[in-house]
C-alpha cells in the first residue's frame, strides 16, 4: 500500500518539532538530551485547556504542527490515534481512588481515563467530524497505526492523519510497564503525489524474523526501545535525510512492517 506524507509533527526529549530536530536525526549535529516540553494547546477553549492532560497537549501539540506544515485542514481529515499507555497518571489516580473505601472517581479524570479522550478532545480543537480510529499494540502503536492510516487511505482515497503518542506511567506502574519519557509523533497522509507531499512511503507486511530497524546514537536508541510512539524513530531519521530507504518495524507476533520511503523532492 501507498501514500504519501505531506506534514509531520514531532516531540520528545531533545527533539523540539520536526524541523528543529532534523540536523539530530540525520547525525549532522549531536544529539543533546533535554525534557520533553509540552505546550498548552492553544486550540482548545479555556474550559478544556484546564481538563486535558499530558498525554492530550502532547497529541495536539504534534498534530498541530503536522497539519501546518501540511497545509491541510484538520476539520475535514480523518485521524487515527495510536498510544500504548494514554494517560498513565490517570490510571494511577483512578487506581488509587478504587482502593481507597468510597471509591468515588472524579468526573473529569474519568473522562480523561478512556482511551478515545485525545481524539475527543482534537475534535472538539479542530471542530472535526471526521472519521477518528484510537487504537492500542502495546509496543507495536505506531506500526499498527501506520497500517491503519495506509489501508483507509487505500480503502477511501482520502487524505489521513496519524498521530501517536506514549508517556510514562507513575510507580508502581512503571515498575511494571516502564516508559521513559513523552514522546509524540503525527504524519499528515494523503493518497495521491500533491505538491506539498514530502516522500512517499509503500508499507508491506513481512515475517517476523526480520531485523528491526535501530539509531546508531545511543541516546536516541534509548528513546526509541523506552516509548512504543518512538517505534517511529527510525522511520524519521531516514525521512529527514531526504534519501530512499527501507525501514523494519516490529509489528504483532508473527509479522513485521516494512516501510520503504522514495522522496518527493
Amino acid at each position: 500500500m501507498r501514500a504519501y506524507i505531506e506534514g509531520i509533527g514531532l516531540l520528545g526529549p531533545g527533539l523540539s518539532g520536526w524541523q528543529e530536530s532534523r540536523a539530530a536525526l540525520t547525525g549532522t549535529e549531536a544529539y543533546r538530551p533535554a525534557r520533553t516540553v509540552i505546550p498548552a494547546s492553544e486550540l482548545l477553549p479555556a474550559a478544556e485547556r484546564r481538563r486535558a492532560g499530558i498525554p492530550v497537549k502532547l497529541a495536539l501539540a504534534v498534530g498541530r504542527e503536522a497539519f501546518m506544515s501540511a497545509g491541510h485542514d484538520a476539520a475535514a481529515t480523518a485521524t487515527v490515534f495510536a498510544s500504548s499507555s494514554s494517560d498513565g497518571e490517570i490510571v494511577h489516580q483512578l487506581c488509587e481512588t478504587l482502593a481507597t473505601p468510597e471509591r468515588e472517581v472524579s468526573p473529569t479524570r474519568f473522562m480523561n481515563s478512556v482511551h478515545n479522550a485525545a481524539a475527543g478532545y482534537w475534535s472538539i480543537a479542530t471542530r472535526s467530524r471526521e472519521p477518528s480510529t484510537s487504537l492500542c499494540c502495546y509496543d507495536a502503536g505506531f506500526a499498527a497505526g501506520l497500517l491503519e492510516c495506509a489501508t483507509q487511505i487505500a480503502a477511501e482515497r482520502k487524505p489521513v492523519a496519524l498521530i501517536a503518542y506514549d508517556g510514562p506511567y507513575p510507580e508502581p506502574l512503571h515498575a511494571t510497564r516502564p516508559i521513559n519519557c513523552e514522546f509524540g509523533i503525527a504524519l499528515v497522509m494523503a493518497p495521491e503525489a500533491t505538491s506539498r507531499s514530502l516522500t512517499a512511503i509503500d508499507l508491506e507486511l513481512g515475517p517476523a524474523g526480520a531485523a528491526e530497524s535501530r539509531l546508531a546514537d545511543p541516546g536516541l536508541e534509548a528513546i526509541r526501545v523506552g516509548n512504543p510512539a518512538a517505534r517511529s524513530l527510525p522511520l524519521l531519521a531516514t525521512l529527514a535525510r531526504g534519501i530512499a530507504g527501507e525501514v523494519v518495524l516490529k509489528y504483532v507476533v508473527g509479522a513485521s512492517l516494512r516501510a520503504r520511503v522514495t522522496p518527493c523532492r
